[in-house]
């Protein structure tokens, strides 16, 4: 999808870099992103998407305390994939809303102290925000990872070596036993009870 360049940095299919240094540093900045076809066709291409159509991304940049930055936007997509089972054309509208909190006072924790932040969008305060890679990264991460087509059933596929007992989803599941044995024990307990006259 994205590369990384020498400096680190996500480079984007469709760059749109924001200098944050250059924006009113007391109102909101609004950035909208429409890519052409042609941008679309790389995208989709990137993300192994079969199309990719009416891609909008709105964005506002928003100052916060000290030198931080808010990003919000709203990102809209319509995109086209195989069926993960028959392959017949997906398509799949999305509409999500993205948000990042860049953050001047960042501290890179070690591997030994890492642990799920509260608060999955802060990120270090870059001097450029590239939109573009934010669009790019948001969308990768809505598409449907298995999309099915309509009407197309789950698949019950069991497979075994010949002449062995296939392994069906009943036999994985540990807990399935355990409720087989509950009831014949609850059977053999009604069994063992005496009759009233």
């Amino acid at each position: 999808m994205n590369d990384l360049n020498s400096d680190g940095d996500v480079s984007a299919t469709v760059p749109h870099p924001v200098r944050l240094a250059d924006l009113a540093q007391r109102k909101t900045t609004r950035v909208v992103l429409e890519p052409n076809a042609g941008q679309c066709a790389a995208i989709a291409d990137a993300l192994g998407l079969s199309a990719l159509r009416k891609l909008r991304f709105v964005v506002e940049l928003t100052p916060q305390r000290g030198s931080d930055w808010r990003l919000t936007g709203k990102l809209g997509a319509t995109v086209e994939q195989p069926c993960r089972v028959s392959f017949e054309p997906v398509i799949t509208r999305i509409e999500d809303e993205v948000a990042r909190h860049y953050v001047s006072n960042w501290q890179d924790v070690t591997e030994a102290e890492a642990e799920m932040p509260d608060d999955d969008t802060v990120e270090p305060l870059p001097a450029v925000v590239d939109v573009g890679a934010v669009m790019e990264e948001a969308l990768a991460l809505l598409v449907p990872a298995y999309p099915r087509a309509a009407g197309i059933e789950d698949l019950d596929l069991v497979a075994a070596p010949p002449g062995a007992e296939p392994l069906t989803e009943d036999k994985v599941k540990p807990f399935a036993g355990l409720a087989a044995l509950k009831a014949q024990m609850e059977q053999d307990g009604a069994a063992d009870e005496p009759e009233d006259n």
